[in-house]
């Protein structure tokens, strides 16, 4: 993934930055549409997860919608051209003013998370004369065996309308004259690598569907099963990209889906987590008693999951490629002013210095975007593979001239 020629070219830049892969980006983009398109289900791309203008345009330009958590998302989705159409809306505490705004831009729905919800959007659009496309997103109680902070589909998680208020719900909306219901929505959590979670769900939504049109006679136009897919955080190599068909065949296999229904996805980790890393340099190496740490220029305000989760990222010494590595093992910190800016401990690394480059992989995803400004620390840079090579194919031409 680092070349030497590009590592060289790191030596110049201020560190920290995030350094984005585009060609390995696109590959993902690609892989994902392919497998997508094969079973007729439609993806968008979950702005949360990323929301660099520049990867939101090459999302753009394979056709993907745009899922949105906060009215500034719906907001930066519509600057950057996604069709209205293809932009959907959800989040547990959604303002009136955020309302207000995708009401406006005539969005293909909401994802809402409660009657007392439903009944402000109702509201708001009578006021603008309009009628709202609205799914609800139900709790499922299922869990996606994840980190804690990850999980969002048990009952005890603030979001989604648990299963036992759905009969209520269905009951209470029909007299909202400007809520115009258009499906059921999902999403149990995060960093999902077990498929397990996933036919959960669909045994879950196939209940839910019969149930509905035995009482109702309701089928749904659409059906959302959110995002959560996970990636190798371990080995990213081993898995650049993931195994997207299997993904969406298992659902295709295990999800009873109704005559006219469209499916829809939310992913976002999957698609840009592994092409994004951390660069950094390292300012010291400090002797403990039993052990030795790596202080960063980069710390936790430019990468917050492993303070905030535990989360793990590979670490790799770049200016020591090509050395054996196990021999000298270092706890790997930053500089901000808390005991949790630590991105991981005793690390097997290459005999490291001051100066050497330090690439923390997989941070693509809830990276650049989870950015904070503590400390008064500076934001880190932006820097996107393309561009870098076009520049270092201008040096080698002017070098052979």
């Amino acid at each position: 993934m680092f070349s030497k020629e590009l590592i060289n070219y790191f030596k110049n830049i201020e560190t920290p930055f995030y350094y984005y892969d585009i060609k390995l980006f696109r590959e993902s983009l690609q892989k994902l549409k392919v497998a997508a398109n094969k079973y007729k289900f439609k993806v968008h791309y979950a702005l949360k997860a990323n929301a660099n203008d520049r990867i939101l345009q090459i999302v753009n330009e394979y056709g993907f919608g745009a899922d949105c958590v906060s009215g500034n998302e719906v907001l930066k989705a519509v600057e950057l051209n996604f069709p209205p159409e293809k932009i959907v809306f959800a989040g547990v505490g959604k303002s009136d003013k955020e309302i207000k705004n995708a009401v406006d831009n005539s969005i293909f729905g909401f994802n809402s998370e409660s009657i007392e919800e439903i009944e402000i959007i109702n509201e708001i659009a009578r006021k603008k004369n309009k009628v709202v496309s609205v799914s609800f997103r139900i709790n499922p109680d299922i869990d996606a065996v994840t980190h804690l902070y990850l999980t969002t589909g048990l009952n005890e998680n603030k979001f989604g309308i648990p299963i036992s208020f759905l009969d209520e719900v269905i009951y209470k909306v029909k007299s909202f004259s400007n809520i115009r219901v258009i499906g059921l929505h999902f999403h149990i959590g995060s960093q999902i690598v077990n498929l397990e979670p996933y036919v959960n769900l669909c045994k879950k939504i196939n209940l839910i569907q019969e149930n509905i049109f035995k009482k109702y006679g309701i089928v749904f136009e659409h059906i959302n099963l959110g995002g959560g897919l996970g990636i190798n955080y371990e080995d990213p190599d081993a898995e650049l990209i993931p195994d997207y068909e299997k993904f969406f065949s298992t659902i295709n296999k295990h999800l009873k889906v109704k005559p006219g229904q469209q499916i829809h996805f939310e992913l976002g980790r999957s698609v840009i987590g592994q092409s994004g890393s951390l660069i950094s340099r390292v300012l010291y190496v400090k002797k403990g008693i039993n052990k030795q740490f790596v202080i960063l220029d980069a710390g936790m305000t430019d990468l917050i999951r492993p303070a905030l989760y535990g989360a793990h990222h590979k670490i790799e010494n770049l200016s020591k490629q090509g050395f054996k590595t196990g021999k000298y093992k270092y706890d790997i910190v930053g500089p901000v002013c808390e005991s949790s800016d630590s991105f991981d401990i005793n690390v097997a690394l290459p005999q490291s210095k001051r100066g050497d480059l330090i690439a923390i992989r997989s941070a693509g995803a809830y990276g650049e975007i989870m950015v904070s400004q503590y400390n008064l620390r500076s934001k880190p840079g932006t820097v996107y593979s393309d561009t870098i090579n076009q520049k270092i194919e201008s040096v080698e031409k002017q070098s052979q001239i």
